[in-house]
């Protein structure tokens, strides 16, 4: 089932969010998140109107996506960017391609045309996963990130929704 976050699900968040953080290449981004920080983030969302969605099966939390505008300004306010990331044991089962079509539908709706991901070269089951989506590889950033010392390609990729 795809429902939207609240609040009180920020430590079930923070639990699949942090590990992805703290050990892997999927995220340049080298701070782990906090309770605090996923409660401000989703409470932003909202007051944005940019969803938060996360997939469950028997209330257990198996991943999260959501968008945003892809950089600022309202000559962009068109496109979006979307970030997802999923338990260790959900992936495979067709769960991100549902919050995929979660996020897609809802931008969709909202008047978005097109939807961004940035993914980390590090990460070719991420970019593979996308192009089986109907995402399209239109670039290379070669060495614009860093993390655990060292120099990382971002790979970005698009679909016209």
């Amino acid at each position: 089932m795809i429902r939207h976050a609240q609040l009180k699900d920020a430590a079930v968040i923070c639990a699949i969010w942090n590990p992805v953080i703290r050990d892997t290449l999927i995220t340049f981004n080298p701070v782990v998140k906090t309770q605090k920080s996923v409660r401000e983030l989703l409470k932003e969302k909202s007051v944005r109107k940019e969803p938060f969605f996360l997939a469950t099966e028997q209330d257990q939390v198996l991943g999260f996506a959501t968008y945003g505008q892809f950089r600022g300004g309202q000559g962009y306010r068109h496109t979006m960017e979307h970030t997802i990331i999923l338990a260790p044991d959900a992936r495979g089962k067709g769960i991100g391609r549902a919050l995929m079509q979660a996020i897609e539908d809802h931008a969709r709706f909202n008047g978005a045309y097109s939807m961004m991901a940035g993914v980390s070269g590090a990460n070719p089951d991420g970019a593979a996963f996308h192009q089986r989506l109907g995402y399209i590889r239109i670039a290379t950033l070669p060495q614009v990130g860093r993390k655990f010392d060292r120099w990382l390609d971002l790979i970005l990729l698009q679909k016209i929704l």
